[in-house]
């Protein structure tokens, strides 16, 4: 038995060192280039061939889940981590954003994903921030420092809405989009009594 199973081993093992090397080298080309990156690069970073990469990923569209999945869940961790760490809810409302909208400013293939639609790019990834997104809006509302009408869908389809800023400004852009993300936020404060229309 022992002959029969121990050279399974390495193999097993090397599958899984092959797999998180195209993982990290996909995080990379996509942070840099975007969704539109073609596969045969990230086989040459990672340091394996056409065959294994479709052996651990069939398609493209799987390959780019799987990264986005793993980006996005660690985002939104460091996200609610943050926000738990801060008193301020206001401070925490205005940090969620800046570290949200920094992130996706180098990581053109997160850009994409998220500013393609309001909910962002999987229901895996939405389910992920809604909760950091209603977290910090109750808090905000609580505190009195967020206007009373604002709702957590409002906060997600701003995030939504900054991410294409993001994408429009380009690599040079951070004064840009920071200017944008501070006329927005000071228009969720609670001073401006002017009722939202029903969404």
């Amino acid at each position: 038995m022992a002959t029969d199973t121990s050279p399974r081993r390495p193999l097993r093992a090397d599958a899984e060192r092959n797999r998180a090397a195209i993982i990290e080298a996909a995080a990379e080309v996509l942070a840099e280039q975007g969704s539109a990156v073609d596969v045969r690069e990230i086989a040459q970073r990672s340091g394996v061939g056409m065959g294994t990469l479709y052996r651990h990923f069939p398609t493209k569209e799987e390959l780019l889940g799987t990264v986005l999945d793993r980006e996005f869940t660690a985002w939104a961790g460091a996200a609610r981590e943050a926000a738990a760490a801060t008193d301020d809810p206001r401070a925490a409302l205005e940090g969620f954003y800046e570290q949200a909208l920094a992130k996706q400013a180098c990581h053109r293939a997160v850009v994409e994903a998220y500013g393609h639609s309001w909910s962002g790019p999987a229901s895996g990834c939405t389910h992920l921030l809604h909760p950091v997104l209603d977290d910090l809006r109750a808090r905000a509302q609580e505190a009195g420092v967020l206007r009373a009408d604002a709702t957590t869908g409002d906060l997600a389809l701003l995030l939504a809405t900054l991410s294409h800023t993001v994408q429009l400004v380009g690599d040079h852009g951070e004064g840009a989009w920071k200017r944008q993300l501070r006329i927005a936020l000071d228009g969720l404060r609670p001073t401006h009594g002017t009722p939202l229309p029903t969404a």
